[in-house]
């Protein structure tokens, strides 16, 4: 009674132990999603995803990270001229803005890794050039009056600001064309490369490559020629399979030894229809051992093309290098093919890079050469000098390159149903997981990794992407 009363004088009931509260699941995996309707553009989920072994029936994505493929090289786009020319119409804190965005390596940034470029102009500059242009009938068989000039303004500054940003990034370079008087038709369009200048030619390559790096610029790979069977774009040339044979073997391939390069040298940069094409360089035992790997586009054929040149020579690399998306294609439609095509399907068909075609251009579809692709959209439109819009192309891209730096590997993983999708290990080993639902309704599903899953969904024609 005695300890009543005291706990009565001390301010009324004994209070009670506090109830301990349940705890909470913590979210394991992040998880970044893009709607095809656009509602939902490459935005970070706040769902909790937490790892279990709760029985459910839903399909499952099973991640094997004790199986590994390929070494990823990146994920990127095409710095055309054309696109380097506007986005320098940006002003300066917009330029700077959206640079950071592209190739940064922070929070809000999409960490573009790999970038192709042109060899003097591609169909998306405002006019053809080469680096030795000479008036008619002339030839620099020297290539005295090589000059890097015509691209100094704005690719070349444009590089430097990116080179700044991300010195890591890796550069593939690619010709239209050569310079005209090396070609037998004297033109930009069409015409094949004069045997009397394969060894000048291979030499404007040595010289374009030491230049670049005189500029701070190193080259990682080139390839002998866009589109070699496609002579109908301004610029263009045509160069069958023994040709470019020919001309690695005897004049590219010995002119980087001799000149020490490190460069690349990757061939074919064409359609997935043709694997005959690279197939029949490697054939050659003198030109095979200046080749890397193998480049390709999908405007015709089927990206299992890339396996069937893998199981041809599985020592050769391969590279998905361009894919354009189009000023009357759908977002929904882009999204979900190019996806399941040039980021899943490159990747699962052994390329080391996914990379779309032009990363910018104006609100008409410019600049292009006359004859050079008008329907051509970039990834980006540049709106003047203080705005842009981010198109398709940025959110293909982006659910891979955010994620998956240089250096990471393809890691198993199953395909189900209509979930298409890909695995990466990274360097720091993180999983990183990308699936794409092709169907035509919402999607439960596992993902499921050392024996434990996550359970999640995806709406019809949405991409996500999954890291742990």
């Amino acid at each position: 009674s005695v300890i009543l009363s005291k706990c009565s004088s001390a301010g009324g009931s004994i209070k009670s132990a506090p109830k301990p509260t349940p705890s909470l699941a913590v979210n394991e995996v992040e998880f970044w999603m893009t709607k095809g309707n656009q509602t939902v553009n490459f935005q970070k989920q706040t769902s909790i995803l937490a790892f279990g072994t709760t029985y459910n029936n839903y399909t499952t994505i099973e991640v094997d990270d004790s199986q590994i493929f390929q070494s990823i090289d990146g994920f990127g786009y095409t710095l055309t001229g054309g696109s380097a020319q506007v986005i320098n119409e940006l002003n300066a804190q917009k330029k700077q803005e959206l640079l950071q965005e592209l190739f940064g390596n922070n929070e809000n940034s999409i960490a573009i890794s790999y970038l192709r470029i042109s060899i003097g102009a591609s169909d998306m500059n405002t006019t053809p050039f080469t680096y030795d242009d000479l008036p008619s009938g002339q030839t620099d068989v020297n290539l005295d009056k090589f000059s890097l000039t015509p691209d100094k303004k704005d690719l070349l500054s444009l590089l430097k600001e990116i080179l700044a940003i991300n010195p890591k990034i890796k550069i593939i370079a690619t010709p239209w064309s050569p310079p005209v008087w090396m070609k037998d038709n004297n033109n930009f369009v069409g015409g094949s490369l004069k045997p009397e200048f394969y060894r000048v030619y291979a030499q404007y390559f040595v010289k374009y490559i030491q230049k670049m790096k005189a500029e701070g610029i190193f080259i990682d790979a080139i390839t002998p020629q866009n589109e070699p069977l496609h002579p109908g774009n301004n610029p263009s040339m045509l160069m069958l399979a023994l040709q470019q044979a020919n001309f690695i073997k005897n004049h590219l391939g010995p002119a980087f030894q001799t000149a020490n390069l490190t460069t690349k040298i990757i061939i074919y940069d064409h359609n997935c229809n043709k694997p005959e094409y690279p197939i029949t360089v490697l054939n050659d035992i003198s030109a095979y051992p200046f080749i890397d790997g193998s480049a390709f586009h999908l405007y015709e054929g089927d990206i299992s093309a890339l396996s069937t040149v893998h199981n041809a020579f599985p020592n050769k690399n391969l590279y998905f290098t361009e894919q354009y998306t189009s000023n009357s294609g759908s977002f929904d439609g882009d999204l979900k093919w190019h996806v399941k095509n040039v980021v899943i399907g490159s990747m699962r068909n052994w390329s080391k890079t996914a990379l779309e075609w032009n990363l910018a251009n104006n609100a008409s579809f410019g600049p292009s050469t006359p004859g050079g692709c008008t329907t051509c959209k970039g990834a980006l439109t540049i709106n003047g000098s203080d705005s842009f819009s981010r198109n398709v192309g940025f959110y293909i891209i982006s659910h891979a390159s955010k994620f998956v730096p240089t250096g990471s590997v393809r890691i198993a993983s199953t395909i189900i149903g209509n979930l298409n999708n890909v695995a990466f290990k990274t360097p720091t080993g993180k999983k990183v997981l990308i699936v794409e639902n092709d169907g035509n309704t919402t999607e439960n599903f596992n993902i499921k990794h050392n024996g434990v899953w996550v359970t999640t969904s995806l709406e019809a024609g949405a991409v996500g992407t999954y890291i742990w």
